[in-house]
């Protein structure tokens, strides 16, 4: 078989999935991306470059427009693929979300196209406007309404559709439901787990090990979207109450990638460090780490905290709960569709730095009863996120795709739903 996989940046969301079946030699896997350095193993890596835009847009046009231009380096790039290498896709397994994947049918029409459906934008009741000082204007509403629109196309030219969660299935349009399978992208159980023996020294030259009060923390940029000021707040309270507690704070502290830019001048991590308080000697702020630096984070954590307005549930939380942290998680719905409060995790207001510093002082006091709510939470991601599950689940997804494509090739009619 021969897989084509398209993400802006690779690996993006399918690193386990191509490198898997790249491990069958009778496959030829293709990963068409722009950004990135990681290669993947037995996966055949091009590059496409998009060609510089020209001319006025409609502030409200640019979100399509950049999709435009990045389908239409995609759509050349295929073409050549197919003319001087001979490749023709069996399927197609892609993220659409900056629109590479608009023209692909047009070169392909008759090739399956998975598409993986990760968001679909709202005015209300979703990460847009989520607290009360948050007044929208009627551009925010045109500009939602047009990010939706790369989106929407490509709900309407794939095939099948993949999301994570059923909260962000529950975000994409009734009408094209049907297509989209609640899969999640997998947690390596074997390398995300508990190990006691971890000992982990911090820029200061401590040593902190498992049985220490250390409160983590993970935000991709340190935005307030995930959080971040929030904590600071929290970590504040609980400098004064602990003397003995440490925060490890785990995120790039450049760049942007949810949310509004800062003010001019100033950084997130600034911003956080203003509401520090207390807590500010005793805050470590640990860059981007290599994975396996990131899981000895959360294997020396005491109580790991989550925060997060209604939106795409970060793959951080479910590696915390499976490395067997106690996870303080946002009373969100896609949080809540994976923890049950005072079970297998812990809920708060994610605005409320009050009571986030209540249950981190719950949860660094109570030992016992967080063994038995860590075991809890590592036993929920080996039940319902486990690796190798979900591969066997998107594997078997491709399989039904590519069956239903060939039937509607030559002709037999759909299989009657059981």
């Amino acid at each position: 078989m021969r897989y084509l996989f398209i993400h802006q940046t690779i690996p993006g969301q399918f690193p386990h999935l191509a490198k898997s079946l790249a491990n069958d030699p009778n496959n030829r896997v293709v990963f068409l991306t722009r950004f990135g350095t990681e290669e993947l193993p037995g996966v055949e890596t091009i590059r496409y470059r998009v060609k510089p835009q020209s001319g006025p847009t409609h502030p409200q046009l640019q979100n399509l427009q950049n999709g435009v231009v990045a389908a239409e380096a995609v759509a050349e790039t295929l073409l050549r693929l197919e003319t001087d290498h001979s490749f023709r896709p069996d399927l197609i397994y892609a993220h659409p979300g900056w629109g590479e994947t608009l023209f692909v049918k047009e070169i392909f029409p008759d090739v399956p196209v998975i598409h993986y459906a990760e968001y679909y934008y709202h005015t209300l009741g979703s990460d847009s406007f989520a607290t009360p000082d948050e007044v929208p204007v009627f551009a925010d509403y045109m500009r939602l309404t047009m990010k939706n629109a790369v989106n929407l196309m490509s709900l309407d030219l794939c095939d099948r559709a993949v999301t994570p969660t059923k909260w962000q299935l529950r975000q994409q349009p009734e009408t094209y439901r049907n297509k989209i399978s609640v899969i999640h992208d997998g947690i390596d159980t074997t390398i995300a787990k508990p190990n006691p023996a971890t000992v982990l020294q911090i820029p200061d030259g401590t040593r902190l090990s498992h049985g220490d009060e250390v409160v983590t923390y993970i935000n991709r940029n340190l935005e307030p979207v995930r959080g971040m000021f929030t904590f600071a707040e929290a970590a504040d309270a609980i400098a004064r109450k602990r003397p003995n507690c440490r925060f490890l704070v785990v995120g790039s502290e450049t760049g942007r990638y949810y949310g509004p830019v800062p003010p001019k001048g100033q950084s997130y991590r600034e911003m956080a460090v203003a509401r520090l308080g207390a807590a500010r000697d005793r805050c470590f702020f640990m860059g981007k780490l290599p994975y396996p630096d990131f899981i000895r984070v959360l294997q020396v954590s005491a109580a790991h905290v989550y925060l997060t307005r209604p939106f795409v549930l970060s793959w951080s939380m479910l590696e915390a709960m499976s490395a067997g942290c106690v996870v303080i998680g946002a009373a969100s719905p896609p949080v809540a569709e994976v923890i049950s409060d005072d079970e297998n995790g812990l809920l708060v207001d994610p605005f409320s730095a009050e009571e986030l510093a209540e249950r981190i002082d719950e949860a660094l006091e109570d030992k016992q009863r967080m063994r038995e709510i860590a075991g809890a939470a590592r036993q929920t991601i080996l039940d319902r996120y486990d690796l190798e599950m979900c591969l066997r689940a998107q594997e078997e997804l491709i399989a039904d795709t590519l069956a239903a494509g060939d039937a509607a090739r030559f002709g037999i009619p759909p299989r009657a739903a059981e």
